[in-house]
């Protein structure tokens, strides 16, 4: 899928890879986004598997007839490990046209850090499907406190904040059966799944990937908007984990700037306001302002008339 039409002339791609989305961005030779849009989500894990890879090529070639003829490509990609940076080029080059030399890969959290500060200038606390806080010093290290997938935390992610209400839900139905299930959070997450008794849950929730349980945050989101005490209890300790991850890197690396990026800051300003709260008083917060599949072809189109040095390389 794509928002805008794509370029005639597209030669610099940038990529924002997630859970839920990858989105996409051509730039113009004078740094201007000449077109963008999306198509599914995808992570670098899909490499350990063939039918991962066989996937992620079909995907691939969906994004190039989206985006069209390329000669350039940074990608942010969730899941990457630069070990697998050789593999991951290949594919991209393959289905873009292009060479692998004149594919950069790195992971979304690097290229959500470069979108929203130059090296050793802050902090970025990014929650989206998973949850991650990172800062890049001048030396091009990447510091980090959490990112590690969901079977382990991710806490206050989209991910854990769907878990958190499936949980909250079918333990009290577990104390009252059929309570929680005509609560406002009940119904928000049974209108999203398609219904509310437990083997409509068991059906969606074990056959879908990791960014489509995601996508049920914005359920919970709904009932808290909605005056659901529960759903709004779920979304604060989400604002709270997630400036957990500020405070362990503001710890080890002393005052810092904050930037908020991802989607699940958008859902409900009590998130933002309950990490607020847990933060020192004197620590700068923003949003990023800057897209970060934006930032990536503006890269990619440095990296094309040779201007693209330092930690993104």
């Amino acid at each position: 899928m794509q928002s805008n039409p794509p370029h005639p002339h597209a030669q610099a791609l940038g990529l924002d890879a997630g859970g839920t989305q990858t989105r996409w961005a051509v730039a113009g030779p004078d740094g201007v986004i000449r077109a963008e849009g999306h198509v599914a989500g995808f992570s670098a894990l899909q490499l350990a598997t063939p039918q991962g890879v066989a996937d992620l090529r079909a995907l691939l070639q969906e994004l190039a007839r989206a985006c069209g003829p390329v000669r350039r490509v940074v990608a942010g990609v969730t899941g990457f490990d630069a070990a697998q940076s050789d593999q991951l080029s290949q594919l991209l080059a393959q289905a873009l046209g292009t060479a692998p030399a004149a594919v950069t890969t790195l992971s979304d959290i690097e290229l959500a850090f470069h979108a929203a500060f130059a090296p050793g200038q802050g902090i970025v606390v990014y929650a989206g499907t998973g949850s991650i806080a990172a800062h890049i010093d001048t030396q091009g290290m990447l510091h980090r406190a959490g990112g590690r997938g969901a079977v382990v935390d991710d806490a206050g992610g989209g991910h854990w904040i769907a878990c958190e209400a499936l949980r909250a839900v079918w333990r009290a139905e577990d104390q009252a059966p059929g309570v929680a299930q005509h609560s406002l959070l009940g119904r928000a997450l049974g209108g999203h799944i398609g219904g509310s008794d437990w083997a409509a849950t068991r059906r969606w929730v074990y056959g879908a990937s990791r960014g489509e349980l995601g996508l049920l945050a914005q359920a919970v989101a709904q009932a808290a908007q909605d005056g659901d005490a529960e759903a709004l209890l779920i979304l604060n300790g989400a604002g709270r984990e997630l400036a957990r991850l500020a405070q362990a890197l503001l710890h080890r690396l002393g005052p810092q700037p904050v930037a908020l990026a991802g989607r699940v800051f958008h859902l409900h300003g009590c998130i933002e306001a309950s990490l607020r709260e847990a933060l020192p008083t004197a620590t700068p917060i923003h949003h990023s302002h800057v897209a970060a599949h934006h930032a990536a072809a503006r890269a990619a189109r440095a990296a094309l008339e040779g201007r693209l040095q330092g930690t993104w390389t």
